[in-house]
């Protein structure tokens, strides 16, 4: 979701939401790769129900990488997403059950909005990018530098990223045959149902994902106490899980690690920027010059994010006493999500006056828990707005909107001040030349890690000019160098910018810290005056229609496929009065765009090469109806913000109704192949032969029933549904060819795919945001008093470790404490951005070897010097047995009824290449001659 800082502000409020994640890696054995055994316990000690994959946060840093050198090509691109859905796997390994694959697919027009902004902004950042490279290449060449040959290779457009292009059909094709290989040869996947909703299939994937979970839980024989995990990187995942009301929703996503090196686009060094780059020659690195290409990786690391534990912390902050009316937690949940919606999100913009770095979700929980006792109720019901209610929330807000922009004014200049002093002193306090890089002095308490050498020739040439640049500026203050290099009295070296106390700063007419800050803000930015009252209903009235629209999105589905918010920019917090009586109804059967179509809403000129000939001509055409949909270049508004991408894209709108009638001379044009991309399709259910509902589908097949059927529950770990024949689908004894060519067919098949279809329901059906009845509530993590130290001392607490409530630690002898006090400074903080976290390897662990020595033990304390913290709840269904063997179902009530009498036979691993796939015969044979 479009909120940048939120799930900062999230894990600093909050911090024992986060659990990092205990991942085993697979070992090598004469230099072949071993595979994991995905179907041994968990090392992180809990066990999940449903894995969902939002696809979205996966394609995008396997296909563009930004901490390691992208794949080569698409081929190299699907084996990278394989491995990436591998580990996922393999750190969320549990008994059973329902596994959900959903890459984004056609979204509403309000997303589309969105979606168009950063596809033209990535377009023309990208040719600005390449632009300038070049004539920083020119440059230096010209002066004299060296630059390694430019590489002639195709940049990656992330644009093909987008439902209807061939790269999404080609991965749609990819996942088919991964999942059937895996069901095949993994034993992890022994009891799997796994189903996929590919890109030709509407909604955004994690809304699919979410739409499942609300169909699921409407079903009478639904588990209450289900586990799921959830992976995805986007911040409305959080406010998503939250919204199912779901007792125990994990999810896991990447570790966010600032900062990390790149190297230089020109010369390929680190150390440097393309701007900063001095075509200097490459230094020797390694004794054999083996360093010389490479780049560091590092493996990036996942976090858990419990949400189980964030809802303690909302049931302890959002409590409130002596209330008129009864208090329900579950409404205040859902009063907390719909309040963090003004702070910005994938649909709207946020309120000028609140800023999630400025604390306003804290502010709007304080106005909330002031202003709740007059309302006589809570702010939503099930996804439904009460607008009387909420129009006294936005004008409790409003009375205290000039002050925040006064404050935020004062901050901001009380932050530029202490920046200026700042370097000041540091060039009061700097001496004139000092050795730097590799050359620098190191401490004495710095000598187990010294910095590492790169680049010494660079690093003496930047000594070299500055110390000529200190003694031609020291020669005379009042000295100005000729063209010749000689002195002459022509008045004062003029300072740089860089060299300044104050950069430049983007001008800003509306200064909101200034009386009539209302009257400047319509003026400015819709062109309107202030007094305009019909305006500003209108901009107020769109507003609220999209409050209710993404309120009702989260909690019901998509309420409407064709609003979106016609602005660029959301009015102020004091203009929401006479909102009771607005319409907040949507109409109904609404249809998503097709594929093509919403190519064509939001791609630019530029990306017109995934679209069939003739529509591209729409985009370029001086004489096309449509021409102005795409401008070659737009003006971005900072709108008071620093940076470029933090800015508003001023793009027109998209008329729906002009891009159809253009569209329409142009669809006789499409090819067969091109018709079935522009088709809308659904979901896939893929099972192995070991799986109950195995036989059931096969069934189907061979009686070729036509016919729409329900999925028996116990035969598929409770999960309901509708089946339908697929004409693509995976069949046992069938060869399933690999679309990928370094990955050899599957010639003995035994998995089995058929069309699925959620449960549906009537149109007007309200699915209910609560707790089911039979849910239990996870055992409390934190104590009774951590909340007040939290808030009172400032301190981060830590009240539990681990998914595992009674893990022990390990105890050390005194010895190892005071090698450790010698080894490592007591002043030494955590690593990352979650410093609070305590050291993993400082807990035991069951799947830990037993401490033999203190001279063993310190060696793993600091390789693994790694925060963690985590929980565990209740033990689930599945972890009531008396005994239970790897690799076997939970023994829920259907499952208890079915007991499968085959034995899993895992495939043998022989052949495997270095991704850790099987090869193709022939692959074999060519890598046995080359050794």
């Amino acid at each position: 979701m479009g909120v940048p800082a939120f799930f900062r502000w999230l894990s600093r409020k909050y911090p024992s939401i986060i659990v990092n994640c205990v991942e085993e890696k697979a070992k090598e054995c004469n230099g072949v790769k071993v595979p994991i055994d995905t179907s041994k316990p968990n090392p992180n000690e809990v066990e999940f129900d449903n894995l969902y994959l939002d696809m979205n946060g996966i394609i995008h840093p396997c296909t563009h990488p930004e901490d390691k050198p992208a794949p080569k090509n698409e081929d190299e691109m699907m084996v990278a997403i394989f491995e990436y859905i591998d580990r996922i796997f393999n750190i969320d390994r549990r008994d059973c059950p329902d596994a959900k694959s959903d890459p984004s697919s056609p979204a509403p027009r309000a997303k589309m909005n969105q979606q168009r902004s950063r596809r033209f902004r990535a377009s023309k950042e990208g040719m600005e990018a390449a632009e300038e490279k070049q004539k920083i290449r020119q440059e230096i060449l010209a002066k004299g530098g060296f630059l390694p040959p430019e590489e002639v290779k195709e940049r990656f457009d992330s644009n093909c990223i987008t439902p209807g292009t061939e790269f999404m059909d080609n991965l749609a094709k990819c996942l088919r045959y991964y999942i059937a290989d895996r069901l095949n040869s993994d034993p992890g996947w022994k009891n799997l149902t796994v189903i996929l909703s590919d890109a030709s299939a509407p909604g955004e994937g994690e809304h699919k994902i979410m739409d499942y979970i609300r169909r699921q839980r409407a079903q009478p024989n639904h588990d209450p106490n289900t586990h799921h995990c959830l992976c995805g990187a986007d911040a409305d995942l959080i406010m998503l899980g939250l919204a199912t009301h779901e007792p125990n929703f994990t999810i896991i996503r990447e570790e966010f690690k600032p900062n990390k090196p790149k190297p230089c686009a020109l010369c390929n060094q680190m150390g440097h920027e393309v701007k900063d780059c001095q075509g200097l020659p490459r230094e020797k690195q390694g004794k054999h010059d083996q360093f010389a290409d490479t780049m560091p990786v590092a493996e990036q690391e996942f976090i858990f994010i419990r949400l189980c534990v964030l809802r303690e912390y909302l049931e302890r902050e959002l409590t409130m006493a002596s209330l008129p009316f009864t208090f329900d937690f579950e409404r205040s949940v859902d009063d907390w999500v719909f309040m963090c919606f003004f702070v910005g999100n994938d649909f709207l913009p946020h309120l000028p006056s609140l800023e999630i770095r400025e604390g306003a979700i804290d502010r709007l929980v304080n106005i909330y828990k002031n202003v709740v006792h007059k309302t006589g109720g809570y702010l939503t019901e099930s996804g439904f707005v009460n607008l009387q209610r909420v129009q006294m929330i936005m004008l409790a807000v409003g009375e205290v909107e000039d002050s925040i922009f006064k404050k935020r004014k004062d901050d901001d200049d009380n932050f530029k001040r202490r920046q200026k002093e700042k370097k000041k002193r540091l060039k009061r306090d700097h001496p004139s030349f000092i050795l730097g890089g590799q050359f620098s002095p190191q401490a004495l308490g710095n000598r187990s890690s010294p910095q590492a050498i790169c680049n010494p020739r660079q690093a003496a040439f930047e000594m070299r000019m500055h110390d000529r640049q200190n003694s031609t500026t020291s020669a005379s203050p009042n000295t100005s160098l000729t063209p010749d290099s000689s002195p002459s009295l022509g008045g004062g070296i003029k300072r740089k910018s860089e060299d300044s106390d104050s950069e430049p700063e983007p001008e800003d007419n509306i200064r909101l810290w200034e009386t009539g800050w209302k009257q400047r803000y319509y003026k400015n930015k819709f062109d309107v005056d202030a007094s305009d009252e019909k305006f500003r209903r209108k901009v107020v009235q769109s507003y609220v229609e999209g409050l209710c629209w993404v309120l009702r999105y989260y909690y019901q589905g998509c309420a409407s496929w064709n609003w979106y918010y016609p602005f660029h920019y959301a009015p102020f917090a004091s203009d929401f009065e006479g909102i009771a009586d607005m319409p907040s109804d949507f109409e109904k059967g609404s249809k998503p765009f097709k594929p093509l179509e919403q190519l064509m809403g939001v791609f630019p000129a530029a990306s017109g090469n995934f679209l069939p000939p003739t529509w591209r001509k729409l985009m370029t055409d001086p004489e096309s109806s449509i021409i102005d949909f795409y401008p070659e270049d737009f003006a971005i508004d900072l709108n008071g913000k620093k940076y470029a991408w933090q800015g508003v894209a001023l793009l027109p709108f998209v008329d729906e109704r002009r891009l159809r009638a253009a569209l329409e001379e142009v669809y006789p044009d499409l090819t067969p192949e091109e018709s079935r991309r522009n088709s809308l399709g659904g979901d896939v259910l893929f099972v192995g032969k070991h799986h109950p509902l195995c036989d059931f589908i096969v069934e189907q097949y061979k009686t070729k029933n036509t016919e729409v059927v329900d999925i028996p529950p116990e035969l598929c770990h409770g999960i309901q549904g509708k089946l339908t024949l697929n004409s693509n689908a995976v069949l046992p004894d069938q060869v399933v060819e690999s679309p990928v060519p370094m990955l050899k067919d599957l010639t003995q098949n035994s998995a089995v795919s058929i069309s699925f279809k959620d449960p549906q329901f009537a149109e007007d059906f309200v699915f209910k945001a609560t707790v089911l009845p039979g849910a239990k509530k996870p055992a409390p993590v934190l104590k009774p008093g951590d909340w007040e130290k939290t808030n009172n001392d400032g301190r981060p607490w830590r009240p539990q470790l681990g998914f595992n409530r009674d893990r022990k630690p390990v105890h050390l002898d005194q010895s190892v404490f005071r090698t450790l006090g010698h080894t490592m400074p007591r002043d030494r903080g955590m690593p990352g951005i979650y410093p609070n976290a305590l050291p993993l390897g400082a807990y035991g662990s069951p799947y830990a070897r037993p401490l033999m020595s203190a001279q063993q033990q310190i060696p793993k304390l600091l390789s693994n010097l790694r925060p963690q913290e985590s929980w565990r709840g209740p033990t689930p269904l599945f972890q009531q047995t008396p005994q239970r063997t790897a690799g076997a179902a939970p023994l829920l009530a259907w499952n208890r009824m079915l007991q499968s009498p085959n034995q899993f036979q895992p495939a043998q691993y022989q052949g495997l290449g270095p991704m850790g796939y099987p090869q193709r015969p022939e692959d074999r044979m060519d890598r046995g001659r080359q050794v």
